[in-house]
């Protein structure tokens, strides 16, 4: 009776292992949507146009970006939430995926029982930019400015929760100023209207602005790792330039609603991890600015968890606010 129910458990957990296993190889089965929760134009768009295309083109499976933008990213982050788990639907996450968690009272899923991490595409730090007619030439002027006129200066962001609006809630936290909050729907507004003087400064992506500082359009006054770019070494950090201890660097992955088969994620990160790796897609990269990371996705699963916890606390001691 015993060899019977032992025989039958073994049984079980074969099926079960060859139908994951099957379900795995079958991957994928329908067109693979990449949810991008962010308008056209920046990165996070750039990104999964990147992985689509290259997704279709060594055939691996034909994929389609979806852009569904609005309420800081967080409509397209409960769409793929609440899509079927079978790794068809994907999520372009970035810096603002860890803020949301905190930022806002109540979200429609819980940003780390609902989704699966797959990876860590790339990394980047923001440029603090201003309007070329505002009267300051560093950091150091930028603070004392805004702290002989409180409540009197702008600033330009793609909305709450996004790395432009935690970058400078943490600014002015530390500088002790009061410079107001201007949101925007996407990079390509804030950043149209902040070069058409609507709105005097604002932080963002570097591949975002790099191009317009070098039309002179805008001007740049600090990046904000703790190193300086090598794509614009002349521009200090926010640390150097006044602010010690100042650091934010924004990040890019993908993700996927929790449920995904583990031999379906591991398939999906190894083909973006190879991606990754491409001569052409490191230089497109590199040449806006961003460094391509990859790696496991449990490792990109630590890196989350780390990012809720340290950005939940800026947004509690910043009084950070939905706008």
């Amino acid at each position: 009776m015993r060899l019977r129910v032992l025989f039958l458990r073994f049984a079980l957990a074969g099926a079960a292992l060859f139908a994951t296993t099957a379900a795995g190889q079958s991957f994928p089965s329908k067109p693979i949507r990449i949810i991008v929760p962010f308008p056209p134009g920046a990165f996070n768009d750039t990104l999964g146009r990147t992985i689509a295309n290259k997704f279709t083109d060594s055939g691996f499976g034909q994929a389609v970006v979806d852009n569904r933008p609005g309420a800081g990213s967080t409509l397209g982050a409960d769409l793929a939430a609440k899509s079927p788990p079978d790794g068809h639907t994907l999520l372009i996450v970035a810096f603002p995926f860890a803020v949301n968690a905190t930022l806002y009272a109540k979200l429609p899923y819980n940003t780390e029982k609902d989704f699966v991490p797959i990876i860590h595409a790339g990394a980047t730090p923001n440029l603090l930019v201003a309007h070329p007619s505002v009267p300051v030439k560093s950091v150091k002027e930028l603070i004392a400015l805004a702290k002989s006129k409180p409540g009197q200066l702008t600033y330009a962001s793609t909305g709450s929760g996004s790395s432009n609006h935690i970058s400078m809630e943490l600014f002015k936290m530390m500088t002790q100023t009061n410079i107001v909050h201007v949101p925007y729907k996407g990079s390509a507004p804030a950043l149209t209207d902040m070069m058409g003087g609507h709105v005097m400064m604002m932080f963002d992506n570097t591949p975002n602005v790099l191009p317009h500082v070098r039309s002179g359009k805008i001007k740049a006054l600090a990046v904000t790792s703790l190193t300086r770019s090598p794509l614009a070494p002349e521009v200090p950090t926010v640390d150097e330039a006044g602010v010690p201890g100042y650091e934010i660097n924004v990040w890019f992955g993908v993700v996927g609603p929790a449920g995904i088969p583990r031999d379906t994620v591991a398939r999906l990160n190894s083909e973006i991890n190879r991606i990754l790796q491409m001569p052409d897609v490191r230089e497109r990269f590199r040449n806006g600015g961003v460094e391509p990371v990859g790696g496991t996705p449990e490792k990109f699963g630590e890196h989350l968890h780390s990012e809720i916890i340290k950005w939940g606390k800026v947004v509690r001691e910043s009084g950070a606010k939905v706008e």
